[in-house]
């Protein structure tokens, strides 16, 4: 009898034991489970859908500029997705979110820009990194990131890091040097300009010298690196010889670039008497896929 009391203790002793046990084991697991692993973190980050800043950032330069609602190609879900976030966030009416980066949705993303403190080129509606990624906190994911780097000197003007670089690439083609006579960021700095390089982004090029084919060449050549460029003239305005040059997708453009880049995809000649394209004929591209393919 004896025996089997104790046998009985045992087993009850036993029994409590694996209750504190599994007790603790399961405050463990619940506790582990409070705290976010870089797994979980990822997974969740690939289940939100991913704006491609290369297509969005085209699409708000072209689309504020057509005719009619059509879209850019490769851009919709993009946008879609972006104009989701200004929605949500009482910037953008349901009805203008369609995928169409048109102008009440650059208005839209200004305002976003200003509540963020931003002002000046930081607020002229085309998206950069920290606002586009800001905006998509929890609803979306940013791929192709672009910018336009850090402000450099060149014959004296100010340009960005990634304007040089597609210079330097434009004079490699060519086999020689090429001068500005007009950089960047200068705002007010040349009436004629109409405050296309008020932004980055916007050069003009010396032409002293050059020949009609040789002025077709470098304009060429700028187009082939992601610049929309064109041979301007004085019977086109109050100005000599030059070639003007604006870097499709900088997002420092000024909007009078902005929309200067966007009708070169519409094929305009970026004057204001909206007159067809006058340059030479290229496939039409972005610095970052010309280099994507070379």
């Amino acid at each position: 009898m004896a025996s089997a009391i104790k046998t009985r203790k045992t087993a009850v002793r036993l029994l409590t034991a694996a209750a504190v046990l599994s007790g603790l084991v399961l405050s463990a697991a619940q506790a582990n489970a409070a705290i976010p692993t870089p797994r979980a973190d990822a997974a969740a980050a690939a289940a939100l859908p991913t704006v491609n800043m290369e297509a969005t950032v085209l699409a708000a330069q072209i689309d504020p500029r057509r005719a009619d609602n059509t879209l850019t190609p490769g851009a919709k879900d993009s946008v879609l997705a972006v104009e989701r976030a200004l929605q949500a966030r009482g910037l953008l009416d349901a009805k203008w979110v369609d995928g169409y980066f048109g102008t009440t949705t650059i208005a839209a993303y200004a305002a976003y820009q200003r509540s963020l403190g931003y002002t000046g080129l930081a607020a002229n509606g085309l998206p950069g990194t920290t606002s586009l990624t800001s905006l998509g906190q929890g609803r979306y994911t940013v791929t192709q990131q672009i910018g336009p780097g850090a402000h450099v000197q060149r014959n004296g003007y100010t340009i960005d890091t990634r304007t040089q670089n597609m210079l330097t690439e434009a004079e490699r083609l060519l086999g020689y040097k090429l001068t500005l006579d007009q950089g960047s960021y200068n705002p007010g700095g040349d009436p004629t300009s109409a405050g296309t390089h008020d932004g980055g982004g916007v050069v003009d090029v010396n032409v002293d010298g050059m020949t009609s084919a040789t002025r077709t060449a470098v304009a060429k050549a700028l187009r082939q690196v992601g610049f929309a460029a064109w041979v301007r003239n004085p019977s086109q305005g109050d100005w000599p010889w030059h070639i003007h040059a604006a870097a499709i997708n900088d997002t420092d453009l000024s909007t009078q670039a902005q929309n200067q880049t966007g009708d070169y995809y519409l094929g305009l000649n970026g004057l204001a008497n909206h007159a067809a394209d006058d340059g030479p004929h290229v496939p039409i591209q972005t610095w970052e896929e010309y280099q994507r393919t070379h």
